[in-house]
């Protein structure tokens, strides 16, 4: 444990070297997760290999998702000037690809091992989160993942996430899992749509996933919808009929604002006889084109916010969520010790009585009066009747507050599956009652004054990170004022 948790400040430490020269403001941000993380080692909440900043990726990652043979990886090998990703009209790749820059002019390939036991990608350990949906499926990594670089400038400083062509209908779970997986993580959100089907409306389920169930989403601003491969609509009488109809499909799953561009690749572009309708076809692919190239360069901006939002999730959840669940699990827990300590003294004090009354009715005064005299002359030892009945009664107020305890777990983790909070409640709540922990605390260990006031400051370093971000990204003291 002691080795594991030293390599994890060392990585904090390498994190924090980075950013002090590249962005001072997620420095500041990896010291209020240290801070974060202080607190739930102290509350039991996080074993000390453990921390928030790991939780999330700190490297921008663009997300390429899109339909079978919709161009993607056209899309990528244009955009990174480089033929690294197979093309072709059918599904040439079943697995995610997780492109990263290499100074090598060499490309390799990994497998999905290499993501799966390496915590500075986005897919640590994602074989444990397959394995949860689909059971036998996580020794199978290799199946899901792998890993390739690439010599492209614009690759530094950033990852690209290819996806397998998706298909609701036909998704494997671990496959979904992964998706959704990759979708939260990621600043930026491609997804791409075939020109070429004619008849969009066919794809419900696919629409549904893609669109229908990101549109909600408070992040809803990183996805940017794109009809791609549009050249293949040049030779139609009104090309913008295919347009309109993919408008209107997109439209009836929920998406009804945004932008929505139209492109195709240069290289591999249907040859446009119609001299004027050729520029105009260029003219907006090159419009589209350069507005998605500026956002997927932006992206850094967008890592920074979102870090600051993941810190901001993280304490906030961890004072509304983890902190009140282990709260109300231990008054649970003390309530029904004593409430069963309570009923067997109840019980004991009946019962002894009834006996006594009994005894003086059946026997009289002398009987009990000689059975009292025989108790006391047992040899209880140095600790008397009274010590012996002293550690009997610990004995027993531990062996209920045990069995309380355990008679929580199941109400605990399904409140742990419903809210997810953050941190390992159930072990915080493990360590709360172990036998050496009193129980006349009425808090959780390492809860108090100090605690809340960490959780504040750190929750209100938030709001001066993102006002530190405003005025580097967009100075609102200079826009005009009304």
């Amino acid at each position: 444990m002691t080795s594991t948790a030293d390599a994890l400040q060392q990585r904090l430490s390498e994190l924090e070297s980075h950013l002090e020269q590249e962005n001072p403001v997620l420095l500041s941000a990896v010291q209020s997760f240290r801070v974060l993380d202080r607190v739930a080692y102290r509350m039991g909440l996080m074993a000390p290999n453990q921390s928030f900043a790991t939780q999330i990726p700190w490297w921008p990652l663009i997300s390429i998702l899109g339909t079978f043979s919709a161009g993607k990886s056209t899309f990528i090998n244009y955009y990174l000037g480089h033929k690294l990703q197979r093309s072709g009209n059918q599904a040439v790749d079943d697995r995610f690809t997780v492109i990263v820059y290499s100074p090598e002019d060499i490309s390799h390939t990994l497998p999905g091992v290499a993501l799966d036991s390496d915590p500075r990608f986005p897919f640590f350990r994602m074989s444990h989160a397959i394995e949860e949906v689909a059971g036998g499926e996580g020794s199978r990594i290799d199946t899901y993942l792998q890993l390739k670089t690439c010599n492209s400038e614009r690759l530094r400083g950033k990852i690209i996430i290819d996806s397998p062509g998706f298909d609701a209908d036909a998704q494997r779970t671990g496959v979904l899992r992964i998706t959704d997986h990759m979708i939260d993580l990621s600043d930026l959100v491609l997804v791409f749509f075939d020109a070429r089907h004619p008849e969009p409306g066919a794809m419900r389920d696919t629409l549904k996933h893609l669109v229908s169930d990101t549109i909600k989403r408070a992040d809803a601003g990183k996805f940017l919808y794109i009809l791609n491969q549009l050249d293949s609509a040049a030779g139609e009488d009104n090309p913008e009929d295919v347009v309109a109809a993919w408008l209107r499909s997109i439209g009836e799953a929920g998406l009804t604002a945004g932008r929505f561009y139209t492109i195709y690749c240069p290289e591999v572009a249907i040859h446009i006889p119609d001299e004027h309708r050729r520029k105009r076809f260029e003219k907006k692919r090159d419009e589209d084109l350069n507005d998605i190239y500026r956002r997927m360069e932006h992206v850094e901006v967008e890592r920074a916010y979102r870090i600051i939002a993941a810190l901001r999730k993280s304490a906030t959840e961890f004072t509304r969520d983890s902190v009140p669940l282990l709260q109300e699990t231990m008054r649970r827990w003390r309530r029904r010790t004593l409430t069963t300590e309570a009923v067997l003294l109840i019980g004991a004090v009946a019962g002894f009585m009834t006996w006594s009354l009994q005894a003086n009715h059946w026997q009289g005064m002398t009987y009990r009066a000689e059975w009292l005299e025989l108790v006391k002359s047992i040899p209880w030892g140095l600790m008397g009747l009274e010590g012996a009945l002293l550690v009997l009664a610990i004995l027993i107020h531990f062996a209920i507050r045990h069995l309380a305890a355990l008679s929580l777990m199941p109400w605990l983790r399904k409140q742990v599956a419903k809210i997810d909070p953050p941190g390992n409640v159930v072990a915080a709540f493990k360590n709360n009652t172990r036998f050496w922990r009193p129980m006349i605390l009425g808090r959780p260990f390492g809860w108090g004054r100090k605690t809340r006031t960490e959780l504040d400051e750190v929750l209100q370093s938030c709001e001066s990170y993102i006002q530190t971000l405003n005025e580097r990204f967009t100075n609102p003291n200079r826009l005009p004022k009304n």
